[in-house]
């Protein structure tokens, strides 16, 4: 078989993560072998991320420089440098499937975790830190949450962190919102409903634990462009973590549990001709994507993957529809608008750069898009062994992002946003301001 590329799309196959050998090792050993060696022969993937300048020192290190001379234990230093960006799959490799050989490189290495937690190889540490609606229960408790970020700013927490949780002394953490997101939006006025040839003219909001429990300012912000479009809204009657932190660990049980919870309410959403919108790509690709993917025979998955949408996918539909206010008032500036991967891989093309484009049709905006993973990839980019391997993935970003300096930085994702913010700050050239795409769309409508 020749090494012809694929030239066609990327699809994706359903994941068998209930099959009968899913959580064999030596099948996956047998399997990652065999992809490991196409890569070896390929290395277009070199500069994405850890986990291929280590697949490739591994193998050159060999007596031949054979992928047959690795040792299946090393397999795992390949393993654990993978954050499931999915950029090598949607972006770099030429053998995905329709091709023959039929590399899923990501999903190859989420089957690897799989295996590693089910074997018990995830430390308690890395499970809390993806219990993110667990830790974040503290959000709204009056007193508990001032004291418990007040010493989670001081270097003998951080240590404690360190050495109980590996989490990584120097890393930006988000802190524990005052005010959770769902307690404190603003209920809608009664608008008409008016439906676009490509939206639905009503939308529900999945909060996300991020936005609920840490940056509840990110989704008020939302609720202010499209009150301010005439959109109704409403925020889903009750909602559970979207399961990617457990995606990212192996812990498909987890995963499961939690499209339990959160399936029957969102479909019903879908089914009654609500656009859902949630303001974190990762869990936006949760639903588009992975869910979908493991529960391929799922009506209630499949209804409300067709529904989901990201929150500029949605308003740059509703301009093409010619139902977008465009009567925007305040100049945004200098703006270095950042790509997050998980954006990038939902194959909706670059929408927030769109709506920053028609902005600047009306009110100045100078803006500087870079596309490039920010290294910070959900837990990976605070943990003690990975954070430094994180800052150092992203220093091509933080310097593009530092270009012409930028009134503000900007991402869709608000935690790759601040570790970009952290770059430049540890590069010596920190940008002004920090904020969110909906929050500068916000500004430029000069909405109170």
């Amino acid at each position: 078989m020749t090494r012809e590329g694929n030239l066609e799309a990327p699809t994706r196959h359903p994941i068998d993560w209930r099959g009968t050998d899913f959580y064999d090792e030596a099948s996956a050993f047998k399997e990652m072998e065999r992809v490991f060696d196409i890569c070896h022969g390929c290395r277009r993937c070199v500069s994405l991320c850890q986990s291929f300048p280590n697949l490739f020192d591994l193998i050159d290190a060999t007596d031949d420089g054979e992928v047959h001379g690795v040792k299946k234990d090393d397999y795992w230093k390949v393993v654990d440098q993978c954050y499931l960006c999915d950029l090598c799959y949607m972006t770099k490799c030429p053998y995905t499937p329709p091709h023959p050989w039929n590399v899923d490189f990501p999903h190859l290495m989420l089957r690897a975790k799989a295996i590693k937690f089910k074997q018990g190889g995830v430390k308690a540490g890395e499970k809390f830190l993806a219990s993110t609606d667990v830790h974040g229960s503290l959000a709204g408790i009056p007193i508990v949450v001032q004291t418990v970020n007040a010493v989670n700013r001081t270097r003998t927490a951080r240590k404690l962190m360190d050495s109980v949780l590996g989490v990584h002394p120097d890393a930006w953490m988000p802190e524990i919102a005052t005010q959770r997101f769902r307690w404190s939006a603003e209920k809608p006025a009664a608008t008409v409903v008016t439906n676009g040839e490509r939206t639905p003219g009503k939308v529900a909001i999945f909060a996300t634990c991020y936005v609920n429990y840490n940056e509840p300012g990110i989704g008020h912000d939302l609720l202010k462009v499209l009150a301010h479009n005439d959109i109704p809204y409403v925020l889903v009657e009750k909602e559970s973590c979207c399961g990617m932190p457990k995606l990212e660990l192996g812990d498909l049980d987890a995963v499961a549990k939690h499209k339990e919870a959160n399936m029957p309410v969102l479909a019903q959403y879908a089914r009654e001709g609500y656009a859902i919108l949630t303001a974190v790509p990762s869990c936006t690709l949760m639903f588009k994507q992975e869910l979908p993917l493991m529960f391929p025979d799922c009506a209630d998955t499949l209804a409300v993957m067709e529904a989901m949408f990201d929150p500029f996918e949605y308003l740059v539909a509703r301009q093409k529809d010619g139902l977008l206010k465009t009567d925007f008032k305040t100049a945004l500036g200098k703006v270095s608008y950042h790509v997050p991967c998980h954006g990038r891989v939902q194959k909706i093309g670059k929408k927030t750069e769109e709506m920053f484009k028609l902005i600047g049709q009306t009110v100045d905006v100078t803006l500087n898009t870079v596309e490039r993973c920010s290294g910070h990839a959900g837990t990976y980019g605070v943990k003690t062994p990975t954070h430094p391997i994180a800052m150092k993935i992203g220093k091509p970003v933080f310097k593009a992002m530092a270009k012409d300096e930028p009134d503000v930085i900007s991402s869709d994702c608000p935690m790759a946003g601040h570790h970009i913010a952290q770059g430049l700050r540890e590069g010596g050239t920190p940008a002004k301001a920090l904020a969110h795409p909906l929050s500068l769309v916000r500004k430029a409508y000069g909405l109170a």
